[in-house]
């Protein structure tokens, strides 16, 4: 992880251990900690296993996430809402495009992601951005740039991973605070793998043609399977979906919430 990964903040709460192979970022009351990929991607397909902070970390937001830069950013957000004890973890995720985000879906999971190491994926190409859990699609935000949708495809972003303290909002709506009697609180990120399109000096390692770089993640869409899989993980563990949240947009559900309605 030497290679792809720098610890970035945190004061010394985030380390690399056995010989490179694993990040740990732990909070306590003074600080929380961080870390970024040391390059810049513009489309990509990339893999993490995090291991979530145990016991009970009410208060807590890990997150995992890809972001450009300004004030007119793109994100692709994944956050995960600690929680007490035996309460399960919320799968927080978002979609920025142009500095716009509020395009919020929440998930609990089918397992206990602070027992093991889970995989937590994005791929992101021209067509689509999937997040995956262990493989399984729960999310696909389609490309509908067409319609008057914006969709991130011109700014280059950087991975990023962080533990840091939210009890004013994260956990009940900030009902729940953080028990600092538990802390350091510490996640565990491991098998960083990535294929994807390095962005440097103003230019892409991949291809201009409309290949990409030649690999299949680039031109993959979701198969037959995959829609189904995320069909089910929607049904039976989405808890939140903002284009189910009418009352929150007075003026209409966003344009996508239409499109993707009538193309489901």
């Amino acid at each position: 992880m030497y290679q792809d990964l720098s610890i970035t903040w945190g004061d010394g709460r985030g380390q690399v251990l056995n010989n490179g192979q694993l990040i740990t970022l732990s909070l306590d009351k003074t600080s929380g900690s961080g870390f970024q990929s040391n390059n810049q991607f513009l489309y990509g397909s990339f893999d993490m296993q995090i291991k979530l902070v145990p016991g009970n970390s009410a208060g807590t937001v890990t997150a995992y996430y890809l972001k450009s830069e300004g004030s007119t950013w793109d994100e692709i957000d994944m956050e995960f809402l600690g929680n007490s004890s035996g309460e399960p973890y919320v799968l927080h995720t978002n979609i920025f495009s142009q500095g716009k985000g509020n395009r919020e879906q929440q998930f609990y999971l089918w397992f206990d992601p602070r027992a093991d190491f889970h995989t937590y994926s994005v791929l992101w190409n021209p067509s689509h951005i999937v997040i995956s859990v262990d493989g399984t699609p729960i999310r696909e935000y389609k490309n509908l740039e067409g319609a008057g949708v914006p969709y991130p495809k011109t700014q280059a972003m950087r991975l990023y991973g962080t533990l840091w303290d939210a009890e004013d909002w994260a956990t009940r709506g900030g009902l729940v605070k953080t028990d600092w009697s538990k802390a350091p609180f510490t996640a565990s990120f491991r098998n960083f793998n990535y294929s994807a399109c390095v962005w440097s000096n103003g230019g892409s390692s991949c291809p201009s043609s409309s290949s990409g770089a030649g690999s299949s993640w680039y031109n993959e869409k979701l198969s037959t399977a995959g829609q189904s899989r995320m069909k089910w993980v929607q049904q039976n563990y989405m808890i939140y979906n903002y284009c189910n949240d009418p009352k929150r947009f007075p003026q209409g559900l966003p344009l996508e919430c239409t499109l993707s309605s009538k193309s489901s």
